[in-house]
């Protein structure tokens, strides 16, 4: 018996078949390529919708798509009229929720979707990495010849593939996207941290601090005098960084011998001239010649700490060595000329000791060629932040142990304090908290630093509630009582002041 032949209008439905597979498949090739080479959204979405309807074939299309946060980002639409739907009206709505709950097609017969009506309706969630992107949907597909109204199986999967495809690319771009802002946020964060450094000097290792307008004035000053030979005489309160702008100032100069540190008041009267000058050898027993600081000096610069603890005639040698450029060691005869640079610091009010016959005035102008005072830290409280960052971050280091988290009330409280001791004060402090915090360095571990004692033996107990109260008060009483200022450097809402009885 012969084998029946297919009709030719099942052959020719085959044929159309087979092509239709084929132009399917190289618009998927085509989109992989294409998709992938888009530096935005909406070209991406608008390419989408254009090689979709080309298969497809519907009265309408949609994509959209949305961030991380649920908000709307970009749109394109085929066959909505004139007045295309905002990406925010696409997102609303139970087909929206429908996709959000499924990972396939989602098929409908009849609804609206933002304001358009349709028959049938075919949407895929774009997805990536289990994130739902936003979605794509064809809605009332032409019907030519005797076809039937309606999507086929064929439509439904290739809309699911062109959904894959779509929403890893959305996935890319968007990766794209970050490195982008992340390398902006980096160009940015190293063009702060160049202008930072213009704020920051560094001697020995060590860090001088300058956000403040007052200390990037006093920089400035010590720019300038630096590279002359002018005596520089440092003022403030104990604790300022007499020493460290010191040295910053010798770092500065053009000298290329060393720096010499005395502190006048560490040491007996005795023992403080030969400290300065040196000694001849011979003038007793068994006494070798010995440099004094002077000397040691040679080429660079002598700072003398605590000037003013100088008695009084120990002043008139040193007066003679800066006037003639020369000492006499003790017991000596012999002048012996220096190149030595002469800063001077003190606490203390040298106007009041010349009134007193303390401090010798023509001393004190040789000294004062430039008079440079430094401000206390409570006058510089921009700084602060940045100093505790760099206390810790160098004791850690020193020490190395994990960096410890600051609580926002302990930073506020270290911000509000007045530091009597000044910055030497303020390191004490922050590094007795990183010895013995937990992880974590509290309000109460700051106050027990602060008042002197730590842990259990404490005379006067406080629980953290007073802590905070008295805290409070004394910020808001450096305030002036204004609260709203008060309240912005607690870091809390005015009202929470109120609320608070205070």
């Amino acid at each position: 018996m012969a084998a029946r032949r297919p009709s030719p209008s099942l052959k020719a439905s085959a044929d159309l078949a087979g092509r239709r597979q084929r132009l399917q498949l190289e618009t998927l090739y085509d989109l992989v390529v294409a998709l992938h080479s888009h530096e935005s959204e909406q070209g991406l979405l608008d390419d989408l919708l254009q090689r979709l309807c080309t298969i497809v074939d519907p009265a309408a299309a949609a994509a959209v798509t949305r961030d991380r946060f649920g908000v709307a980002r970009s749109a394109s639409t085929v066959g909505f009229g004139s007045a295309s739907p905002a990406a925010e009206t696409l997102l609303v709505g139970p087909l929206w929720e429908d996709l959000l709950a499924r990972d396939d097609v989602l098929a409908r017969s009849g609804g609206s979707l933002a304001g358009r009506e349709f028959r049938f309706l075919l949407a895929a969630p774009l997805k990536s990495r289990d994130a739902v992107l936003g979605f794509v949907a064809v809605l009332d597909k032409e019907v030519r010849g005797q076809g039937e109204p309606g999507f086929s199986g064929g439509d439904r999967r290739f809309l699911r593939s062109v959904a894959a495809l779509a929403g890893v690319a959305l996935d890319g771009l968007r990766q794209v996207e970050r490195l982008v802002v992340s390398r902006e946020r980096l160009a940015e964060e190293n063009k702060l941290l160049k202008e930072r450094l213009d704020d920051l000097a560094e001697v020995g290792g060590r860090r001088i601090v300058a956000h403040a307008p007052a200390m990037r004035r006093i920089l400035e000053v010590i720019d300038r005098v630096a590279p002359r030979s002018v005596g520089v005489l440092l003022r403030g309160e104990s604790g300022t960084g007499k020493e460290l702008m010191a040295a910053f100032l010798h770092q500065r100069s053009e000298r290329t011998g060393p720096l010499v540190a005395v502190n006048c008041a560490a040491l007996p009267e005795s023992l403080l001239e030969s400290e300065l000058f040196g000694i001849e050898g011979g003038v007793a027993t068994g006494v070798r010649a010995r440099l004094g600081r002077f000397e040691l000096a040679e080429g660079g610069t002598l700072f003398l700490d605590e000037v003013a603890d100088l008695d009084v005639a120990l002043q008139v040698k040193l007066l003679r060595a800066l006037q003639e450029r020369e000492i006499v060691r003790v017991g000596g005869q012999r002048p012996i000329a220096v190149d030595t640079r002469v800063v001077a610091a003190t606490h203390q009010p040298l106007e009041r000791l010349i009134e007193e016959g303390r401090f010798r005035e023509d001393l004190y102008y040789r000294l004062k060629g430039v008079s440079v005072e430094l401000p206390p830290l409570r006058e510089r409280r921009r700084d602060i932040p940045h100093l505790i960052r760099h206390f810790v971050e160098r004791f850690c280091a020193r020490e190395s142990i994990e960096l410890p988290q600051f609580d926002r009330t302990a930073l506020n409280f270290l911000l509000a304090h007045d530091y009597p001791g000044n910055v030497r004060e303020l390191q004490n402090i922050v590094e007795g908290a990183v010895s013995l915090a937990d992880g974590v360095v509290d309000v109460a571990l700051i106050h027990s630093l602060m008042g002197g004692a730590v842990g259990l033996q404490s005379p006067e107990p406080l629980d953290l509630e007073t802590v905070k109260r008295r805290h409070v008060r004394r910020v808001i009483g450096m305030t002036g009582g204004n609260k709203s200022a008060a309240a912005k450097l607690l870091g809390v809402n005015r009202r929470t002041l109120t609320r608070g009885g205070y």
